[in-house]
């Protein structure tokens, strides 16, 4: 998988506008299909694209990923036989810490959003478990397909765990690395790698926010 299928994959996935209460009703393909709708609206608006307006608008794609994804659900299958032996307080934390890193690593993809085109191709629901199919297409026609895989949080809510592009899994890449450092060095080692990576993100966010201070002086 490319990193540009990866990084188109991945605004399909995190890039969704808050929907209304009614609007979570309905099949999963089509909470995905309304939300996404949504999304497309808000990226090719001119004043959201504005320089000036990019704080808010990261803030907003932040609080935007939290309504989709079940970062609880995408850490406990990431960490796989690891979670079992962790405290309530130890997952909470790097469920935390797992979640910050997915934003900040895809915001900045989010925001090359250029027109793809995406085709919903159905969903296979098996109990409170489902897949919602579908192809995104490239403005140069290339297809990429992206599957969601989703469980149903509560009533007709369906969330999304885990995302598939051209096959390859998210949860899946995750749990190789994670289980390499927690093999290698412990699980001690992989909590500070993901609090330094928070601390990272900080400090871009910091100094982003000084820079627009001093642009409006």
């Amino acid at each position: 998988m490319t990193g540009r299928a990866m990084a188109v994959g991945i605004v399909v996935a995190l890039v969704v506008m808050v929907a209304e209460r009614e609007a979570w009703a309905g099949a999963p393909t089509e909470q995905l299909r309304t939300q996404i709708d949504r999304a497309i609206k808000v990226l090719e608006d001119p004043e959201m694209a504005k320089e000036s307006r990019m704080v808010e608008r990261r803030t907003a794609i932040r609080r935007i990923a939290n309504e989709i994804f079940d970062f609880t659900e995408t850490t406990r299958r990431s960490l796989g036989t690891h979670w079992q032996v962790r405290t309530p307080q130890e997952r909470d934390e790097v469920t935390r810490l797992f979640a910050d890193l997915l934003e900040r690593s895809y915001i900045g993809r989010i925001e090359t959003y250029s027109g793809e085109r995406i085709q919903f191709l159905g969903d296979t629901i098996d109990g409170d478990q489902t897949t919602v199919r579908s192809r995104l297409i490239t403005k140069q026609g290339m297809e990429i397909p992206v599957d969601y895989r989703m469980h149903r949080a509560s009533g007709d809510r369906w969330l999304t765990y885990d995302v598939a592009i051209e096959g390859v899994s998210l949860v899946a890449n995750y749990r190789a690395q994670f289980n390499k450092i927690i093999q290698t060095s412990g699980y001690t080692s992989l909590v500070k790698k993901l609090a330094a990576k928070e601390q990272e993100g900080m400090q871009a966010d910091r100094e982003l926010t000084v820079k627009k201070a001093s642009q409006t002086r």
